[in-house]
């Protein structure tokens, strides 16, 4: 029996039919229920209870098969209300009732038919949410040969699960060069969040498989024939060696890149500079390259870290290379993070992302708490 409602739960996730019609089945035999005990005594199960089956049937039937069901239960108050007028007469009450349902039903009917996915109201969002989770997937850093950590942070703007900045990155299968893309879609809230979706999966897609100006001139051709009313991004771009440390930088449009200079304890700014994607056919990217050595970092972020209110871009970048030193001053575990925390609350996403080459072989991995062995060759 559990194996078998296993199996029907599974069925009405999918939003197959089968799956529709077994939950419509069940709900019409609530209703059925209902309208026996109501018709034998109507105290028990008045009209108004009759709105739960409606409820539940909007949380878990697509329009067709809720409106079927809306319908029957309909025509079950109707027959349960003459009796009992029929029986006790007219209350005044009782029309007020009426009117409520009929409300309710309005309401329900016309939220159902406004869902463009077609789909149940949890339903569509478990599609999404499991769509998002899928496409963050491949933003997660693949655990790093001895002598490297990549950590980084994010924070949404307010609260809502879905942000415009994204990580992609990809780990060439003999572990020697890491690839990084953190992108920052233009726009705030579920609108951004929804066209970094899609331009996560396409960007994850051709990581690794194109040559980094060769990445982001794709990006730029993907994003001028999307049909979006704010239809640019910002990202920047990160090839290292992780055998010398070195590293090649593309931004396009983004706030630059930070280099942490242990001898001189400071983060210096990097010069790539660009085009945002999105914005015209014959966007210039420009790179910079540089190098690595023990205790040096990397650092990437949106600029919903440097920009708010009170500061301007240029002073919120002064302000993030002091808060930085300061936190890195104590160690790099959770420096992002703790970055994160200090940034002045604002209406935009924010993300910090650091790669750090460990002062000592023994310092590896993406987690800093312990050292990861090397993959063997696929």
């Amino acid at each position: 029996m559990a194996r078998y409602l296993d199996d029907r739960i599974v069925r009405w996730r999918t939003g197959s039919n089968e799956g529709q019609f077994l939950v419509l089945a069940a709900l019409i035999g609530v209703v059925l229920g209902m309208t026996l005990i109501s018709l034998t005594n109507y105290a028990a199960v008045p009209a108004a209870s009759f709105v739960v089956p409606i409820l539940v049937g909007m949380l878990a039937l697509r329009f067709r098969p809720l409106l079927a069901l809306v319908l029957f239960t309909v025509m079950c108050i109707a027959t349960s209300v003459i009796k009992e007028i029929s029986s006790s007469g007219l209350v005044v009450g009782r029309i007020g009732t009426l009117v409520a349902i009929a409300t309710i039903i309005a309401i329900v009917l016309f939220d159902s038919s406004r869902r463009r996915s077609g789909l149940p109201g949890p339903l569509g969002e478990a599609m999404l949410v499991d769509l998002r989770d899928r496409l963050q997937a491949q933003g997660v850093v693949p655990p790093l040969p001895t002598g490297w950590t990549a950590q980084s942070a994010m924070l949404t703007a307010g609260g809502v699960k879905f942000a415009g900045d994204f990580l992609v990155a990809n780990l060439s299968d003999d572990e020697s060069r890491l690839e990084m893309v953190l992108v920052d879609v233009c726009g705030k809230g579920v609108t951004a969040g929804t066209q970094s979706l899609q331009f996560a999966g396409a960007l994850g897609g051709l990581i690794g498989a194109l040559p980094p100006l060769g990445l982001f001139s794709a990006a730029n051709d993907f994003l001028l024939r999307q049909d979006w009313d704010e239809g640019f991004a910002t990202a920047v771009h990160v090839l290292i060696d992780l055998d010398t440390g070195a590293y090649t930088i593309i931004n396009a449009g983004h706030p630059p890149a930070l280099r942490w200079d242990a001898a001189q304890r400071e983060w210096i700014i990097d010069g790539a500079r660009g085009t945002a994607l999105g914005i015209t056919k014959d966007a210039e990217f420009h790179q910079t390259v540089g190098g690595l050595s023990a205790g040096d970092a990397l650092m990437f972020y949106t600029d919903g870290v440097v920009e708010s209110r009170t500061k301007d871009f240029t002073s919120g970048i002064e302000w993030l290379r002091t808060i930085a030193a300061k936190v890195v001053s104590t160690g790099f575990d959770q420096a992002p993070r703790r970055i994160i925390a200090q940034v002045e609350s604002g209406d935009d996403d924010r993300a910090v992302l650091i790669l750090t080459r460990a002062l000592s072989p023994s310092v590896a991995g993406t987690d800093s708490s312990s050292p990861r062995p090397k993959r063997p060759r696929r």
